[in-house]
């Protein structure tokens, strides 16, 4: 089950619309901003339906 949810890079601040599988319950990615292009640490708190939590984060912190 894959929800679209729109995000802000830590790095640039630019949003961006990402796209989270939520089947696969709480879970770490990785995933690079769509504007600059740096690494982004995404931890996602699902319940293996819904969005509980999000929390982006940058490669150094």
């Amino acid at each position: 089950m894959l929800h679209e949810q729109l995000v802000a890079c830590p790095y640039c601040g630019e949003a961006f619309t990402t796209f989270i599988d939520l089947s696969q319950g709480s879970h770490c990615t990785i995933e690079d901003c769509y504007v600059c292009c740096r690494p982004i640490e995404l931890l996602i708190e699902s319940d293996g339906t819904n969005l509980i939590h999000i929390e982006l984060s940058t490669d150094d912190e």
